[in-house]
């Protein structure tokens, strides 16, 4: 049975795409807009919320969609599409909390309720469900923080760094891909919330000069910014256990 891979034009659906093919699974990948065609890939259009094309009897759904726009979903059916469903939230419903930024407070109360409907529409149909929290995502060049600013700071050619001591843990968007399949594959994280962060750990100010990032000048970097003495890191030994 195929795999159903909602945002699959993500960065992490990237890289989950042609693992899943190579794997010999079946997959339907859901896009808003008609993409070419890919060996060993089925695309479907449509988007969530919004009606869904009809589906076969499916494996596994794997989502990096707002998970109440999932929840949403899966609300309005009255069986489960699948045996279990893996989506992605983040770190920053626990490093964004007590942010100074309303909007960023809003976003991290969006997560954090999308989180607990998905569960529960899980429990009512029956499903195994995992919810990954990946800190900063990279790898791909479709991330909305880093690559964004850098290409900015590129152009303008100055790179200011600012100061920072707290810790920062990127986590390449392939390696997010491996934990999906491992926990589609395993069950071993069904019901639980991972925290997921790279394999490296490195103060923010090194992490900016990486990547050129020019923050403290663009606009909308007051929250980030203000976290740059703050540590921003996942702790791996739970899902790495497992």
């Amino acid at each position: 049975m195929p795999v159903l891979v909602i945002g699959a034009t993500s960065q992490i659906g990237h890289f989950l795409l042609p693992r899943l093919a190579a794997g010999g699974d079946g997959v339907l990948a859901l896009s808003r807009h008609p993409r070419p065609a890919r060996a060993g890939v089925q695309w479907l259009q449509g988007q969530l919320p919004g009606p869904m094309p009809e589906l076969p009897p499916l494996r596994a759904v794997a989502s990096f969609a707002p998970l109440d726009t999932l929840a949403q979903w899966l609300s309005g059916l009255q069986s489960a599409p699948a045996p279990r469903v893996v989506a992605t939230s983040s770190m920053s419903v626990l490093t964004k909390r007590d942010s100074a930024v309303p909007a960023e407070r809003e976003l991290i109360g969006r997560l954090a309720a999308g989180e607990a409907e998905l569960e529960r529409q899980c429990r009512r149909l029956g499903m195994a469900w995992t919810v990954l929290r990946p800190t900063l995502i990279y790898g791909a060049g479709l991330d909305r923080s880093l690559t964004p600013i850098a290409r900015r700071a590129a152009r303008t050619r100055l790179f200011p760094l600012p100061a920072g001591r707290g810790l920062r843990q990127p986590v390449h968007a392939d390696d997010l891909a491996t934990a999906v399949l491992a926990c589609i594959d395993t069950g071993a994280a069904d019901g639980r919330i991972l925290a997921l962060g790279g394999g490296e750990r490195l103060p923010a100010a090194e992490m900016f000069a990486r990547v050129r990032l020019l923050a403290a000048l663009l606009p909308g970097a007051r929250g980030p910014v203000s976290r740059l003495d703050r540590d921003l890191v996942a702790d791996n030994a739970e899902a790495s256990a497992l």
